[in-house]
């Protein structure tokens, strides 16, 4: 066996002033500084920047070596690099002119918490691991499901102590899918006795077919069969949203022939169309076969701080779990998906793990929830000092104003675009979300119709003036505008309109 060398020769490399310090103050402070520079000009430029860039697939090796250096270089040559090949490739979602998906929102706050959560680099797995980690992440979505009116049995403390359920900050809408769906697997598992998995094919699961993929992707990788996953069909007579009574009749349907149904996806705010599946009456379906319930609130949950918003969750007390991404909405960067359920215990039945070198007093006591036990991995981001940081500088009030400036712009351009005749809004606005199209003109086919929308996206997109996309809703080609980019003001919402009726114009006209 070896032995390590204590000759002073043998340490020299890491002893003298010219040793790698990689979190050495004196650089943390300066690259730190030099970074906030550059993100200052970023911000202040990438109005003027086009939307989508015109780069090539491969590009950034082509710029950039493509062999790892063996020789340090100083910071600045590595910003030089940023600036000059990685900005020019980027989709600018902070651009004031993106319209193109829900928002990836942002906020000094949220940038600043990040950053100190970043530095810190906390890997809060168990409560005795980084307690104020744990605490603040409990106390952020403490604070958050107050501010959505969630009942107190979705809290983890409440006005009597701690509460029966409790919430966990997840990365993706994806995640939160995926480990509800796993608590609902084993907890039908369980009711019917089934031995291991070998009742897993008798397992079905239900969502409408304006769900996100995401959801079908949860539910194979969650072990149910292809074939019990329902997509139920919907139309424009429910606004595109889930009809509860086609619903009761299929999982009727599916406990005659033998199945068990087990976990229903609700959403409230679809990403094609933002259609509002109904909630209460969907949970009183679903309490008939006393199959789980779960809120997709993704994006239109944090509309839902708002009053005049929150009617949309009506009925969430007889759900088992609501998630909702303040990533979109609500000024907080990513990674930050909120996932809450009504019974803690569901979750951390299927999800908990207990190794020797976790093992610690406070876990034992039961006095707290280690929130490697609601979630997929082990370890975890500091998340939760972000979301409160934005909570805790803007309050409620400006939360909910910036909310309401943003749904105020979707409705300008709705109505703008309801004026002109040349176009039509496919389903009825329900956020900051406006379906439309060019509607057929004289002898156009639907066909054709298709063709001229297609044409004035392309078109659209490659000025770098604006970003947007498009859906597939009732078999029509429909133009998504999406409201909410963090820097958006009314001005950018008017020229996004006149430029999309200059070129509707040039395509009637069959100007190239």
């Amino acid at each position: 066996m070896g032995s390590i060398d204590t000759s002073p020769t043998a340490f020299a490399a890491f002893g003298d002033d010219t040793s790698f310090q990689p979190l050495n103050a004196d650089d943390v402070r300066s690259y730190l500084h030099k970074s906030v520079d550059f993100i200052y000009d970023y911000y202040k430029s990438v109005e003027s920047l086009p939307v989508l860039p015109s780069v090539e697939p491969g590009y950034l090796r082509r710029q950039l070596q493509s062999a790892p250096p063996t020789s340090s270089v100083p910071f600045d040559i590595a910003m030089k690099e940023v600036r000059e090949a990685v900005v020019p490739g980027m989709t600018h979602w902070a651009s004031p002119n993106f319209f193109a998906f829900f928002p990836s929102t942002n906020s000094a706050a949220a940038i600043a918490g990040d950053l100190i959560a970043s530095a810190m680099n906390t890997v809060g797995f168990t409560w005795q691991a980084n307690p104020a980690a744990t605490e603040m992440e409990v106390l952020a979505l403490d604070w958050l499901a107050q501010l959505l009116c969630l009942p107190a049995s979705f809290m983890n403390r409440t006005a009597a102590g701690r509460g029966t359920g409790g919430g966990v900050i997840l990365g993706t809408t994806s995640e939160a899918m995926l480990v509800t769906l796993v608590s609902a697997r084993d907890a039908v598992l369980r009711r019917i006795g089934s031995d291991g998995v070998a009742g897993i094919t008798k397992l079905t699961v239900y969502a409408a077919d304006q769900t996100h993929s995401t959801f079908f992707k949860a539910c194979r990788l969650a072990g149910f069969d292809p074939a019990n996953i329902k997509s139920i069909p919907t139309g424009a007579d429910t606004d595109y949203g889930l009809d509860p009574a086609k619903l009761l009749e299929i999982m009727k349907a599916d406990v005659a022939a033998g199945l068990v149904p087990t976990y229903i996806c609700i959403t409230v705010g679809t990403t094609s169309s933002n259609a509002v599946d109904p909630v209460g009456a969907i949970a009183d379906v679903a309490a008939m076969f006393n199959a789980w319930v779960h809120i997709d609130a993704a994006y239109a949950g944090s509309a839902c701080i708002c009053p005049e918003f929150r009617h949309h969750l009506d009925g969430v007390e007889r759900v088992d779990s609501i998630s909702m991404s303040p990533h979109k909405w609500l000024m907080t960067c990513l990674d930050c998906t909120c996932l809450w359920v009504r019974d803690a215990h569901r979750l951390t039945d299927s999800l908990e793990t207990n190794p020797e070198y976790l093992k610690n007093d406070v876990t034992d006591s039961g006095a707290v929830t280690d929130l490697k036990d609601m979630q997929v991995g082990v370890g975890r981001r500091f998340r939760g000092l972000k979301l409160w940081m934005v909570m805790r500088t803007y309050g409620s009030a400006k939360l909910q104003e910036h909310i309401r400036s943003d749904v105020a712009m979707a409705k300008m351009f709705e109505d703008a675009v309801r004026a002109d005749d040349r176009f039509e809004v496919v389903v009825p606005r329900n956020f900051a979300l406006v379906c439309f199209r060019i509607k057929p003109q004289g002898a156009m086919t639907e066909q054709d119709t298709d063709k001229a929308n297609h044409e004035l996206m392309e078109r659209l997109n490659r000025t770098g003036k604006a970003y947007l996309a498009h859906t597939a809703i009732g078999g029509k080609f429909v133009l998504r505008f999406a409201v909410g980019s963090s820097l958006q003001e009314e001005r950018h919402v008017r020229s996004a309109w006149e430029l999309i009726k200059k070129t509707t114009t040039e395509i009637i006209k069959g100007e190239m």
